[in-house]
């Protein structure tokens, strides 16, 4: 079986990589293959053993979803309309030229919204009759207002191995977000007051092109930028304690073991760390908040991060299971 994955893939963003990695893997230990739509195909299928096409070539596209089994739209933030209203219509774009084409598609672990009144119309009627697996208990009850199917998954880049490297509790990774200067200053401020505790602290980009801006600020700092999924999560495996403004920060935190804390530029930040029972703070962030919290060693619920990695592995099951196919309506 041929599984099409479209999403925010190929563009160098370490979380939406982590993602395509997690999938591609949760596939191929199925016995299927992966198809993914991608802004580079040559890297992506290189480094992943898959298919991949040129995600912004029209032909390209129709052509590879005949030759795909089934669409996952996903995962990611792809349901929004804050950033882009162009970015929401791609997506449901694919999905509805999936359906033409009669493939079964799911929304795969996904976060829904911020949306327009205009965007959840969209929404609601792109989706009608599509089985949509959202990945944190906000987005699920968002979906079921707005009348959708909806299934609790989570994030797939939980399912990540970290690697066995030796932890050193003395190291707090900070990871920034370009554009949001407020929070990375309460990010800074609270670096430094970590190294008054005798802390190392490495500050750790993950999308070139984006956040070397934001990387600047902090030169006082070891840095990095990186975007390749299994350096991030070596890194975040080898710390003690991770910060991050950036979504999948606090998601590879949790897939390696390690204890996170979030700042919430966006509601998904907030709906992940709540699921998790971790600490989080509001825009633009509490440096003291946030020390004490590495400073105590404040845990999330692991017991709910596991639980959500079963949910993840559940949902591959779900939408890879042969009984399931053909359940989803073509719109022809």
């Amino acid at each position: 079986m041929v599984v099409g994955v479209s999403g925010y893939y190929g563009f160098q963003n370490a979380g939406d990589e982590a993602i395509l990695e997690a999938i591609s893997s949760e596939v191929h230990s199925r016995g299927h293959q992966v198809l993914a739509f991608s802004a580079n195909p040559a890297e992506t299928a290189k480094r992943y053993n898959i298919l991949a096409v040129k995600r912004s070539h029209p032909l390209e596209v129709w052509q590879a979803l005949g030759k795909v089994d089934l669409l996952l739209s996903g995962g990611g933030g792809l349901l929004q309309d804050k950033t882009s209203s162009m970015s929401l219509l791609y997506y449901l774009g694919l999905i509805g030229l999936a359906r033409r084409r009669g493939k079964p598609v799911y929304v795969f672990n996904q976060s829904l919204g911020p949306l327009s009144a205009r965007g959840e119309n969209r929404v609601k009627g792109a989706l009608r009759e599509v089985e949509c697996f959202f990945r944190d208990e906000a987005s699920v009850d968002y979906g079921r207002r707005l009348g959708l199917g909806v299934q609790y998954g989570a994030d797939p880049a939980l399912l990540l191995t970290p690697p066995p490297v030796e932890r050193e509790p003395n190291m707090v990774v900070l990871i920034p977000r370009a554009g949001l200067d407020a929070a990375n200053a309460s990010l800074h401020k609270l670096g430094d007051r970590l190294r008054v505790e005798g802390f190392e602290v490495v500050v750790l980009a993950l999308q070139p092109g984006h956040d070397e801006a934001a990387l600047e600020k902090f030169g006082s700092f070891t840095r990095e930028l990186a975007w390749d999924p299994r350096r991030v999560v070596y890194l975040l495996a080898q710390a003690g304690y991770v910060v991050s403004i950036r979504l999948h920060g606090a998601i590879l935190a949790a897939a390696a073991g390690t204890p996170f804390a979030g700042i919430a530029y966006d509601p998904k930040v907030a709906g992940f760390c709540q699921d998790a029972g971790a600490v989080y703070v509001d825009m633009p962030g509490d440096a003291d908040l946030l020390a004490s919290a590495v400073l105590s060693q404040r845990q999330p619920n692991w017991t709910a991060v596991d639980e959500m990695k079963l949910r993840a592995k559940a949902s591959f099951d779900q939408v890879l299971s042969s009984s399931r196919q053909g359940r989803v309506k073509s719109s022809r």
